[in-house]
């Protein structure tokens, strides 16, 4: 059994941990901690977690020897936290955005954050399985990816090679429920009145998962945004509690075949056990992966085949946060990928 522990686990991805971890066959939950709930049983501050037998701990108690721990805090707590979990032998995934980005200069400018952990983001390898399963198990450390990130990426690494005859950039319309934006640690926009029979973009090209998207589509596709213009990444806020629907929009520079662009994606579905095609005719919906792992695509060409659109869908709370992060686990240890998420 791995030994975890989970350092802001009464937030509301910390919360999406605890219960996969309690139902893992591989992984023995042996610490919590919050600093809102510290002192309090977990059975008694979320009833709906009275089976699991832990109390909560602030963060700087000591861990009760786990090999692992998911750190689910804000960006300023996981740079001071980090490095110090580090040595002390500790192997960390961490949910924030502090270790996403290798260009620090970049980071601080998305982020607003002086970055103050040089040697834990040289370390630290994305934690995206479906591009870096190679270097997950080694890692000590694993930058979780952002939900917004995940649902775009998905959408966009099957192109592989077709990414080069892409004549503009990609243009991704994403919309997400209140717990991708922040749900209740962010500012008054968040809170129900200001949601409900509502809807708006945020972070209109400011947003911090724009470039974690092009880091990776650097990495792993011949992608190059100096020709072909940067990535276009616009959020939205919808007034549900969780998911994240993205569209996105390409141009090609002569017609794509469908039989080409099922092939490229159905490869990459092959391969990945949570990327879900749909058949030719079918649309994704949020429905479809409330509470799940996975992440669902479909595709739409317009009659000159030069014009497609990918629809992805995802649960932010789990394939875009928790779940990522224990798929990420369960590499770091050698369990089968799919424990505890399946």
């Amino acid at each position: 059994m791995t030994q975890v522990a989970i350092i802001g686990a009464a937030g509301l991805s910390g919360l999406e941990l605890i219960r996969i971890c309690s139902r893992h066959p591989g992984v023995e939950l042996v610490a919590v901690s919050s600093a809102r709930y510290a002192g309090q049983a977990v059975g008694e501050a979320f009833p709906e977690l009275s089976r699991v037998d832990l109390t909560f701990t602030p963060h700087d108690a000591a861990l009760n020897g786990a090999q692992a721990a998911f750190l689910a805090v804000p960006n300023q707590a996981s740079l001071e936290i980090v490095p110090g979990l580090l040595e002390q032998g500790l192997r960390v995934i961490d949910l924030s955005g502090v270790f996403r980005l290798r260009d620090v200069p970049r980071f601080e400018k998305f982020y607003h954050l002086q970055h103050t952990a040089a040697a834990a983001l040289r370390e630290a390898v994305f934690g995206l399985p479906e591009v870096y399963r190679e270097r997950i198990p080694a890692a000590r450390l694993v930058a979780n990816p952002g939900c917004y990130a995940t649902g775009a990426l998905l959408g966009l690494l099957p192109l592989g090679e077709l990414t080069a005859r892409l004549t503009a950039p990609p243009v991704i319309d994403a919309k997400s429920g209140v717990s991708g934006a922040g749900g209740r640690v962010e500012d008054e926009s968040t809170l129900f009145m200001a949601v409900s029979e509502n809807f708006k973009a945020y972070k209109v090209f400011t947003h911090q998962h724009t470039p974690e998207i092009e880091q990776v589509l650097a990495d792993a596709t011949p992608y190059d945004p100096a020709r072909q213009g940067p990535v276009v990444f616009t959020p939205h806020l919808l007034p549900i509690a969780r998911g994240i629907f993205s569209t996105i929009y390409l141009r090609f520079d002569r017609p794509v075949s469908r039989s080409a662009m099922w092939t490229a994606y159905g490869d990459f579905a092959a391969r990945e056990p949570f990327v879900i095609l749909l058949p030719d005719g079918h649309s994704a919906e949020l429905s479809m992966v409330r509470g799940t792992n996975d992440c669902v695509i479909s595709l739409h060409a317009d009659e000159t085949g030069a014009n497609w659109v990918v629809a992805t869908v995802i649960d932010n709370l789990v394939k875009g946060a928790a779940g990522n992060a224990v798929q990420n686990l369960n590499l770091m240890f050698g369990m089968e990928e799919t424990a505890g998420l399946a």
